[in-house]
């Protein structure tokens, strides 16, 4: 395979993600967005880490999910959940973000002649999130591909994986310090280790520990 987009937001995920494909393409993008979040610092860190590996970075700017969507990433007045709700999804969840990411991914990566989109969605550890879920990017997938006449295929390595399994792959990959030490994964903006408290926080943490206890 030659060419990939990777759907990129400076997180754990994601960078793993971004070091995946470069493993298994001769040539990667990544793209990035900036949608009204209340952290740009994640941007930042997509960025450095982005220049790290010597991949170019792309940043768009979309209005319109902090203008419609009612969340706690992109409303500074709504507190982060501390915990995760059994009866709905958790009020992280930002409506339709992975699908207009990849849409919009799908749209870029055309105009450059890339077929292979990259994104770091899974449901192993399910947060409630929908457009995390296998059948959504398969539904998408064929969507992208109807839509835009146009031989597209999202790629999820982390699909199945838990947290603990993607930490095992970012050591495998050579870049388990890059992971833990300057992506930003957690609700409130906070690089490595993050805040301790908040549910991205303490599946991240968990999942270290799983790991490390493992090895």
């Amino acid at each position: 395979m030659s060419k990939a987009l990777v759907v990129y937001s400076g997180g754990q995920d994601s960078t793993t993600c971004l070091f995946w494909a470069k493993n298994h393409f001769k040539e990667i993008q990544a793209i990035a967005f900036d949608y009204g979040q209340r952290h740009l610092v994640e941007l930042s860190a997509a960025k450095q880490i982005a220049g790290q590996a010597s991949v170019p970075l792309s940043i768009f700017k979309i209005n319109l999910l902090s203008e419609v969507s009612h969340n706690s990433l992109t409303d500074n007045t709504m507190e982060v959940e501390s915990d995760q709700p059994d009866y709905r999804p958790p009020n992280t969840l930002v409506e339709g973000r992975n699908m207009l990411f990849l849409t919009y991914a799908a749209i870029f990566a055309k105009a450059n002649g890339i077929k292979n989109l990259v994104t770091g969605v899974g449901q192993a550890d399910y947060s409630g999130y929908p457009d995390c879920r296998n059948e959504f990017i398969l539904s998408l997938n064929q969507t992208l591909n109807l839509s835009m006449d146009y031989k597209y295929q999202i790629h999820t390595p982390l699909m199945w994986l838990d947290k603990s399994e993607i930490w095992q792959m970012a050591n495998d990959l050579g870049v388990f310090d890059i992971i833990k030490d300057q992506t930003i994964t957690c609700y409130h903006g906070i690089a490595g280790d993050g805040c301790g408290k908040c549910p991205s926080c303490k599946l991240r943490n968990r999942g270290l520990q799983k790991y490390l206890k493992s090895k």
